[in-house]
């Protein structure tokens, strides 16, 4: 075990773990964050996906030891149950959640996307979020759901 420094959702937590320990297990078993969720473990399903210096990482396989001076946001940074984001709000409204399992990934992934292009094209949304799967299949709803805030954020979609 080594001591490893993660800063989550704006605040710095030492942690003692196995350096190679993924960042998902750190965030779910030692932090309580259980947002994120455990997919296929290889990084394909995008269910863990959190946001690491701005940009979307699959947390079943990132390793703690490399994220020392990193800011990772999980969903629960965007909001809450009572009070939530904008990005929550709208996949509320368009129904983009059937079983629930992803979105947490969704939302991140969608997120990372508005922060760094707040109007994108639903080519670009679809792009972007290629790296994401619903096993549900409501692809659609999330697209109208990103597009919605895009929208919102004065697009022209």
């Amino acid at each position: 075990m080594t001591q490893v420094t993660l800063n989550v959702n704006g605040s710095a937590q030492t942690l003692d773990l196995e350096p190679d320990m993924p960042l998902l297990y750190a965030l779910r078993n030692h932090l309580g964050l259980n947002g994120a969720k455990y997919g296929c473990g290889l990084g394909q399903c995008g269910a863990c996906t959190v946001i690491v210096d701005d940009k979307p990482v699959f947390s079943c396989v990132t390793p703690c030891a490399g994220l020392g001076g990193k800011q990772v946001r999980t969903v629960e940074s965007l909001g809450t149950a009572e009070h939530p984001g904008s990005l929550q709000k709208a996949f509320i409204d368009k129904q983009a959640a059937q079983c629930g399992y992803c979105i947490a990934g969704m939302l991140m992934r969608a997120q990372s996307l508005l922060e760094s292009n707040p109007h994108p094209d639903e080519q670009t949304i679809r792009e972007y979020m290629a790296g994401n799967l619903c096993r549900c299949g409501t692809h659609l709803r999330i697209i109208d759901a990103i597009s919605l805030v895009a929208r919102q954020n004065g697009s022209a979609l």
